[in-house]
């Protein structure tokens, strides 16, 4: 495990899955705890080569059917990355950059992967890195699944553009929805660079370039999941998102979390 810190901020990673395990802002903690059985229950998971849903688990890329690992529902779910041991390349008291080798038989080619963490005294930056070793061009989506701790939360813009989905799979089409008015979320958004999420102690600003999809999830009490993709869910087959990742040629993503006080944001107002 590697722990980070700065200021009032800490972190902990393990080389399984390159997983961020807890992440606290002045002792309290900003995330679930991290489950190493189940790395999308809590803590932040890393999505590659594809982040959410991969319809029947099947796909077919540049004329050839590949088959996924299938969850209960059927789908093929969040990559490999997240389920394989991260070598550490460099550390340091408030940065550590992992790597890994991605070979699967139901993916056409081999990514060498790498991944930063970084904190500083109240933000998160994380940075992806993949490129292509392989002989053969592959399909890529990329993602992280962060679970917030939230006894009650607000998100900003409220007015979001929501892909529309039948059984959790995106139909091409949007709609404009007030998401602070859901019941419940399991749904993918169009993410235009920065959303805000406030909980009852903290005000989190997620920001990125380049993921441009945040899918919304409450399906544990207490907590939601806000995970910046590169892609829409079943990207491998709608084409939403979907990077082509050619022989000998590399992707960076990156994103950040700017973690404040919730009422720090009030009495600065």
């Amino acid at each position: 495990m590697v722990k980070l810190e700065k200021g009032e901020l800490e972190a902990e990673i393990v080389n399984e899955g390159a997983y961020l395990v807890d992440l606290r802002k002045d002792g309290e903690e900003v995330l679930l705890h991290g489950n190493l059985e189940r790395k999308t229950r809590g803590g932040m998971a890393l999505l590659i080569p594809f982040a959410n849903r991969v319809k029947g688990g099947s796909y077919i890329f540049e004329g050839k059917v590949y088959d996924l690992p299938r969850n209960s529902e059927g789908n093929a779910i969040h990559g490999f990355a997240k389920d394989l041991r991260w070598d550490v390349e460099a550390s340091s008291r408030d940065k550590v950059t992992f790597k890994v080798k991605i070979q699967n038989q139901g993916y056409p080619s081999a990514l060498s992967c790498r991944v930063t963490y970084e904190i500083g005294c109240n933000s998160l930056q994380v940075e992806m890195e993949i490129f292509n070793e392989g002989n053969s061009n592959a399909p890529l989506t990329v993602g992280a699944h962060p679970y917030f701790v939230a006894n009650k939360w607000r998100i900003e813009p409220s007015k979001m553009e929501m892909l529309e989905s039948v059984n959790k799979i995106p139909t091409g089409r949007t709609i404009t929805v007030d998401v602070n008015s859901m019941n419940s979320l399991d749904d993918c958004f169009l993410f235009e660079g920065k959303v805000i999420l406030t909980t009852d102690k903290h005000r989190i600003t997620l920001s990125s370039k380049d993921m441009k999809f945040l899918q919304i999830y409450t399906g544990i009490p207490n907590s939601i999941a806000i995970e910046p993709m590169s892609g829409a869910p079943d990207a491998y087959h709608n084409g939403i998102g979907l990077k082509v990742l050619k022989v000998g040629e590399n992707a960076r993503y990156s994103f950040s979390l700017l973690l404040e006080k919730a009422y720090e944001q009030r009495e600065s107002s």
